[in-house]
């Protein structure tokens, strides 16, 4: 504006065409061009008509501009209302600008032309949806989500590739990266994500801020989205909370989506051509890439991403517990009839008190430990190993007459004599006797170990003392030892119940040597 206005102030001071273009620096037939469009400005009272005239609507004449125009132009405020219904319409599949001019054409015969139309649709659009810039604190948020291009790796002789999903994640305040690949983003690979990350960032921040991706919330809602039990345990492990964006508003996290466009070029590109072998060896060589990324300065200034986060954020993270995360899978189950719950990773069966039979219990278990809950209260625990038995049972489980069912199943004649021995050696003869008595080991094994219990009612010392009396029978059988403890016959005195008389020395003993 203010070269137009020398150039006319210069042509009312009759200065040559040639000289205004020199002193302005614009072409002579810019400056005449300029000049016949201001002609209808040239009017006896010019001076004051220029004056009113304001620079926007000077510029309308001169450049042909139709912004210039201004809210009170009733083609632009059409125009205007066009874009609001153009604003909503957009989004919608099969909807383009080339489109909606043709039907802004079909209500508007006098329209703007579509070039000068798409310009001011991008000025409407800019202008109604403008950025707003966040300022984040230290320590505050991880901003977290899986990148849209994956990675691959290849197995064996043909090369196969196999896929991988890319997790990234970012500290917004000092811009941090972390960045790995995974197999999937299912619930193990996603939790062994959050260990690592944790793990490289040495601490964690308030809050953590993902998308609404399965493995993390259940139920998407803008004002209390609901959690997978893998975020309420990483939650009470890390002593820290998941915050969910709103509903398909990927600029609730920002940073982040910036970060996954970094990853492409830092990341993706400079190993584009390489390959993998493994997962492992992609991600050493991502590791590698990532660290570079990290200390690499920001443009136009000295410090990286690394030197922020260890000036400012570092110290503000919350550290990191003692004991790793280990994921627990929950799952509702029903106690059977023989008191044990089956899990479904291997189809195991592990036992609880039978007094939950029939009772739903939660069951947490992992690769090392199985819990179960009744009511919030834990009532069983084992420990898995990867040589255990289909069946796992703990004997406290059990009823009495289960227990004694399950104490036969054990038996054996070693245990009994080890048993018997510990009474005495006349109990030790009658149970060897008891057990070799039949060929129904069984019924042996049950009639001994009844004759042995006896000594907790009788005492040792009567058991013994009866088995002393039945020491001269040949088969002595579990009713004589109970009979004679019942009548009190290992009180009465025997034949052989007085110690043998020593003799005393004299000369008429002879000794071996008369026997030579």
């Amino acid at each position: 504006m203010i070269q137009i206005k020398q150039i006319r102030q210069l042509k009312k001071d009759n200065v040559p065409i040639m000289e205004i273009a020199r002193r302005t620096g614009l072409s002579r037939n810019t400056v005449k061009k300029y000049l016949r469009k201001l002609g209808a400005l040239d009017t006896e009272d010019s001076t004051s008509q220029m004056n009113k005239i304001s620079d926007k609507e000077i510029a309308a004449i001169v450049y042909n501009n139709d912004v210039a125009a201004g809210p009170t132009d009733e083609r632009y405020l059409k125009l205007l209302t066009h874009f609001k219904y153009v604003k909503g319409e957009l989004p919608k599949t099969g909807a383009n600008r080339q489109l909606l001019w043709h039907e802004y054409q079909l209500e508007n015969s006098d329209g703007y032309k579509y070039s000068q139309y798409c310009n001011l649709l991008k000025d409407y659009l800019k202008d109604t949806n403008p950025a707003y810039h966040l300022e984040y604190q230290p320590g505050e948020f991880t901003q977290i989500d899986f990148a849209g291009k994956k990675m691959y790796y290849t197995v064996g002789n043909a090369e196969a590739k196999i896929s991988c999903e890319i997790f990234v994640a970012s500290l917004p305040f000092s811009g941090l990266i972390f960045c790995m690949a995974v197999a999937t983003q299912r619930t193990a690979d996603f939790a062994h994500c959050i260990v690592e990350m944790v793990k490289y960032f040495g601490g964690l921040t308030l809050t953590i801020l993902s998308d609404n991706l399965k493995t993390a919330v259940i139920r998407a809602d803008k004002a209390e989205p609901v959690f997978t039990q893998l975020c309420h345990q990483l939650s009470e492990h890390y002593e820290t909370t998941f915050s969910a964006t709103a509903p398909r508003s990927p600029t609730h996290k920002a940073m982040v989506e910036g970060s996954v466009n970094i990853a492409y070029n830092h990341i993706y590109g400079p190993l584009r051509n390489s390959k993998f072998t493994s997962l492992e060896e992609l991600n050493k060589q991502i590791r590698k890439q990532l660290d570079l990324l990290n200390l690499k300065p920001y443009k136009g200034a000295r410090e990286s991403r690394r030197d922020l986060f260890n000036q400012y954020e570092k110290s503000t993270l919350k550290p990191l517990p003692e004991r790793p995360f280990e994921l627990m899978y929950i799952k509702e189950v029903t106690v059977q009839r023989n008191y044990y719950v089956i899990l479904p990773d291997n189809k195991h069966y592990y036992s609880v008190p039978y007094q939950y039979v029939g009772k739903k219990l939660t069951v947490h278990y992992n690769p090392r430990i199985v819990e179960l809950y009744y009511k919030f209260e834990r009532v069983a625990f084992h420990v898995r190993r990867s040589t255990e038995p289909v069946y796992n049972r703990i004997a406290g489980h059990m009823p009495e007459n289960h227990k004694a069912m399950e104490a036969t199943k054990g038996w054996n004649e070693r245990e009994f004599m080890q048993r018997a021995a510990k009474v005495g050696k006349y109990t030790e003869q009658t149970a060897h006797r008891i057990l070799h008595s039949s060929i129904y080991m069984e019924q042996n094994f049950k009639a001994c170990n009844t004759m042995l219990l006896l000594q907790n009612k009788y005492t040792k010392e009567r058991l013994e003392e009866c088995c002393k009396r039945a020491s001269n029978i040949q088969r002595p059988t579990l009713r004589l030892i109970r009979d004679m403890l019942e009548n009190n016959m290992d009180k009465q005195p025997t034949l052989f119940d007085d110690e043998e008389i020593a003799l005393p020395a004299h000369q008429n003993i002879r000794g071996s040597e008369a026997y030579k």
